[in-house]
Formats: structure tokens, C-alpha cells, sequence
């Protein structure tokens, strides 16, 4: 498996893997990345200096990702973003690395990192906490996916 920025080429096989780990975990609802209109778009939206969006490649194709990007209005702070793996390659390490190479790019641009998700993600949740992630009482900020129910921050 290979970790590496997306390219143009890749973005319908992100929204793809990202819609199909939403449908696995009942996020295909508002309130979920699911409305993100960003989805089929994410190399264009990933550009500017401070956002970073790798890919997994295995046999040629996408089987994971993860976004970095600033969160609106708060100085010093990023996102990680739509970090989603195919459950053929969970348990493998490669989100380890994928998130361990995200943060090397967060730590160049930003003081902390933040991130939102389910609840029903139980490994997802484990992994956060096991990768020094701080669990929040609340959301840092009113986005758009205020369906998620658990939100983390770590000092970079």
C-alpha cells in the first residue's frame, strides 16, 4: 500500500470510499459529511498551503483517506478531516501511518488539531484516544456536521 497526496484523478473514488463508510455506520443523514458538497471535489479543495488531503492506494485504487484543513475562526487550530478507511485494511497499521503523516503536515501550520465523529465508529473512537487525542464535552464549533456526537482535540 502506498500513502500519497490526492491527485485530480481521485476524486470520485474518494467520495466514493467516504459515502461508502458513511452507509457502514448509518451516516448517510443530514448532518453528516454525507451533504458535504465538497465531496467529488476534495483535490481542488485540498490545494491552498495550510490543507493536506492523503490517499491509500492498494492494487491501484483508493482504500483510504484523511484531510487536514483549518477550522473557521479558530487561529492556530486545524481539522482532521474525512479520515475513512475500507474495512479491508482497518487493522492493518496503514491508518496509523496515514494519520501519523497527516499530523507531521498539521504540526508545520497549526497548534492543535481537532476532529468529529460517531459514536457508533467504536474503533474509530478507540484509535483517536489511543493516538493522544483529548475527548471534548462539546463541539469546538457549530459546523455543519452536527450530527456527530464525539469531538477530540490534540496539542500538536
Amino acid at each position: 500500500m502506498l500513502i500519497r497526496q490526492i491527485k485530480e484523478k481521485d476524486n470520485l473514488e474518494v467520495e466514493k470510499l467516504i459515502r461508502d463508510c458513511l452507509i457502514e455506520f448509518g451516516g448517510n443523514r443530514p448532518g453528516c459529511a454525507w451533504e458535504d458538497k465538497d465531496l467529488g471535489r476534495f483535490y481542488q479543495v485540498y490545494q491552498p498551503d495550510n490543507r493536506q488531503y492523503l490517499v491509500v492506494i492498494k492494487d491501484g485504487h483508493v482504500v483510504g483517506g484523511c484531510g487536514i484543513g483549518p477550522v473557521v475562526g479558530k487561529q492556530g487550530i486545524c481539522e482532521l478531516q474525512k479520515m475513512y478507511c475500507y474495512k479491508e485494511i482497518r487493522g492493518t497499521g496503514i491508518a496509523k501511518e496515514l494519520l501519523d503523516q497527516s499530523l507531521v503536515f498539521a504540526k508545520k501550520h497549526y497548534q492543535k488539531c481537532y476532529l468529529e465523529t460517531f459514536s457508533q465508529m467504536v474503533a474509530a473512537n478507540r484509535f483517536y484516544l489511543k493516538n493522544g487525542f483529548q475527548p471534548l464535552d462539546k463541539p469546538l464549533i457549530q459546523g455543519p456536521h452536527y450530527a456527530c456526537d464525539r469531538w477530540y482535540i490534540k496539542d500538536l
